[in-house]
Order: C-alpha cells, then structure tokens, then sequence
C-alpha cells in the first residue's frame, strides 16, 4: 500500500509539474549547438515560453508528453520501494548499534535513483520525444513526430528493436545520481536550518514549502547541465544506422556544447527546471500525507486498529525528523515511505520496525520524490 500512496501522490505532483517540464525541454534544445545571435530565440523566458506553447499549441499543449511522465513516476517509485529497503535490510549502510548513516543514506538513495532512472528510461526517452514536438512555428530541436505514447513506443522498438528503447539511459546515471543527491542533503539541511532559527517548526507545512524551494535551488543548480545532455542526446534524430545525428554520447554532447554555446549552454531551461522540482516536491508531501492519512482513516474504520500502534503516537516526517515517544527527542529515518510525509495539527502512528536512527541524529530518506 505504501507504493500504491507514494506512486498516487508522484503522479498527482506530476500532473501539476509536467507543463514545467514541457517548457524546460522547449528551451533546453532552443539553439541548439549553436552560438548566441546564430539563432532566432522563440522562448525568451518561462511565461513567455508558456504563452507561446498556448497560443501555437493550444492549452493542451502544455501537458504534451503526461502519460510517459506519469509512468515514469510509476517506475522510479518501484524502484526506491523494493531497492532501498533491501539495502536497508542488508546491513551495507548500517552502523554496529544499528543505526543508518546519513551520508550511507544519501549514496543509497542516488544509486536507487539512478537505477530506477535507467529502468524508466524509455518513459522518458518517449516523454522527450513528445514534449519537444510543437507547432511548426516554435518547433525546436529534433521534430519526431509521434502520434502518442504507445504509438512512440511500438515505432521505436520496430525501428531500433530493444536497444533503442534505452537509447540515452546512460545519460540519466549522472543527471539522477547528482540529482537525488542534491535533493535528499538540501532538503534535510533547509529543514535544519529553519527549525534552528525559529522561523517554523519542522511538521509545519510553511518549513516544508520552503525547505524545498530551497531545496528546488541547490537541485536546479547543480543538475542543470546533466538535464541539458539527457534532452538532447534522447531527442536527437538517428541516422540510417541508427547512430545519433549530432552526439555519440555524453561526453561527446558535452564537448560540442560547450565548444558552440559555452558554459552558458548548459543552464539553458534552468528557471523551468527550478519552478517544476520545487512546486513538484512539495505537491508530492502534500498529497502523500492526506493519502497517508485517508488510508489510516479508512483502515480503522474497516476494523484494522490491530495493525496500529497503541503506544503513544511517533511522530515521524521522514528526513531530519522529530520523534516524540515519550522520551528524549531525537531524530528517525522511516524507510518505507516514499517520500518525505508531513504533519499537522494530527499525528500519524506507525510501528516502531519502520523507524532507522540515522547517526549523529541526522535523518535522511533517500526514497523522496521522483526528479522526474
């Protein structure tokens, strides 16, 4: 139930993020290896890319690509359920007294990350391929021209067989793995931060908005120019052979972009980027915690308090979290969520087995919301 509440709450961030993530992939492969003034700018910035997308494309336009996204969500919170927990139960990050190191977390999670983003791969192979098809007026980059997701799907794998389904999945290792990284320790640290000072309390929904946004900077910043690599090297065109008509891979796409836009070439889309994983984050806490929340409701009602703690409530909120038990607060890591939950005025009960004490009281849970 936990991946079916964590998976539900992804895809419904994603359904508000994806318009975003339109936007950034638009403006990722607008001029591409091509030098400032050697091209007409058609997006100037995220509104005016937005008003463009809507008047060229229609509003629906901007949720172009949703279906793989939303599948995408799918697979790569699969992944950090079944992955993440048998780490967890291996030992491999635990410490002699049991309890789970912070930085043992961090490397967990991206490398759950990265396997899930190569595991979807194809999602966002085809999620590219139809977020970057536009009227030809805006047209950008590499125009493949699919009639929809099961349509790009079965023409892909007809032309490239089982290979070209995965084509660019490598390029998603350093763009998660960073990534993920960056998201759980930003996270944890933002949340710190404001707790420390005073200015919210760490269950409050204002310290999580915040935190991350934060968050949303120090990801954005940092993925940036392994995104830019991953939409232009899935998007690119193939020739007869079936070989990428502009890169022959990340280093190569890296190489050619900087030698025709310069540094500058690889934060192409980053506003887009940052106003997609910022919102996207802190939706996905959002309708997590009322799923969570609903599903404890309607599991007492249908006479299931037995699987109910009915010691006093732990209050858990996942990274860096408080936990009140009657003792001492210290901090807790709950590895079988997937994603960071949130609390109220109410608190959420849940068995003492799914608590990990982090080292140094410092939480942290790599299973957190999909980059996407």
């Amino acid at each position: 139930m936990e991946f079916v509440i964590g998976a539900t709450a992804a895809c419904g961030a994603c359904i508000f993020s994806n318009p975003m993530d339109v936007l950034k992939t638009r403006m990722q492969l607008q001029g591409e290896l091509k030098a400032r003034g050697q091209y007409t700018i058609i997006y100037r910035n995220i509104l005016h890319a937005g008003i463009a997308v809507a008047k060229a494309d229609g509003i629906s336009g901007l949720q172009k690509g949703l279906v793989p996204a939303l599948s995408y969500q799918v697979v790569m919170n699969g992944m950090r359920f079944g992955l993440y927990r048998k780490i967890l139960d291996s030992g491999i990050i635990s410490r002699a007294d049991g309890s789970v190191s912070s930085l043992g977390c961090i490397a967990a999670g991206a490398f759950v990350g990265v396997v899930g983003g190569v595991v979807g791969s194809p999602f966002y192979l085809v999620k590219t391929h139809l977020q970057s098809h536009a009227a030809e007026s805006i047209a950008v980059g590499h125009q493949h021209k699919h009639e929809g997701f099961l349509s790009a799907l079965h023409k892909i794998f007809n032309q490239e067989g089982v290979k070209g389904l995965w084509r660019g999945a490598t390029t998603s290792i350093p763009r998660v793995g960073v990534g993920s990284a960056a998201q759980l320790f930003s996270y944890s640290k933002s949340k710190d931060w404001l707790d420390h000072y005073g200015l919210y309390s760490r269950d409050s929904w204002q310290s999580t908005f915040v935190g991350a946004m934060v968050s949303g900077l120090v990801i954005a910043s940092c993925m940036s120019p392994f995104d830019v690599v991953a939409t232009r090297v899935y998007n690119q065109g193939l020739d007869k052979h079936g070989r990428g008509l502009l890169y022959k891979g990340i280093t190569d796409c890296i190489l050619k972009i900087y030698k025709t836009e310069g540094v500058w070439g690889f934060y192409k889309g980053w506003s887009a980027i940052y106003f997609r994983i910022g919102p996207h984050s802190f939706l996905n806490l959002i309708f997590w915690d009322h799923l969570q929340k609903l599903f404890l409701k309607v599991s007492q009602i249908d006479g299931e308090e037995g699987e109910v703690s009915t010691e006093e409530p732990i209050r858990v909120e996942g990274i860096g979290s408080p936990i009140s038990d009657g003792s001492d607060r210290q901090k807790v890591h709950d590895s079988l969520l997937p994603s960071i939950s949130l609390h109220f005025d109410t608190i959420r009960t849940v068995p003492r087995d799914a608590v990990h004490q982090s080292e140094e009281g410092s939480d942290v849970s790599p299973i957190h919301q999909s980059l996407g």
